[in-house]
């Protein structure tokens, strides 16, 4: 694969992102993955300056039910990840799967050159369309 052919995160990523606000439930945020069929969400920021959150079916698996918390009375933000990886969307493919597997993670949200959310991409996302068009 030539540097000119190189993928990039644009090509692989899923452009929808779903946000929610930091002070929903986990009951409104797994209504919204069910009904999106997604398995995350990205949790909005609270300014301009601060950093995005992640809130993944694992969080909610291990911080709310395996512990027996009621999903009604607990607020996206206090299980959320963040801050959390964000790549460029024209970073190529081969970088940003060595920093998702540098820091063990399975997904990464995709932002533009303003910061602003674009899409989510996934491992799975990357290595099926890398090797798929080599």
């Amino acid at each position: 694969m030539s540097d000119e052919t190189a993928i990039t995160v644009k090509d692989v990523m899923t452009p929808e992102v779903h946000t929610i606000d930091r002070t929903a439930t986990v009951r409104e945020a797994v209504r919204m993955m069910r009904d999106s069929r997604i398995s995350s969400i990205i949790i909005e920021r609270r300014e301009e300056g601060d950093e995005y959150g992640l809130l993944a079916v694992t969080d909610i698996a291990a911080e709310v039910i395996a512990k027996g918390r009621s999903p009604d009375r607990v607020n996206v933000y206090e299980i959320m990840t963040k801050p959390i990886m964000a790549l460029a969307a024209e970073m190529q493919v081969r970088y940003a799967v060595r920093l998702l597997t540098r820091f063990k993670l399975a997904r990464s949200l995709v932002i533009d050159l303003e910061r602003k959310p674009v899409g989510i991409v996934t491992l799975r996302d990357m290595v099926l369309r890398t090797i798929e068009d080599e």
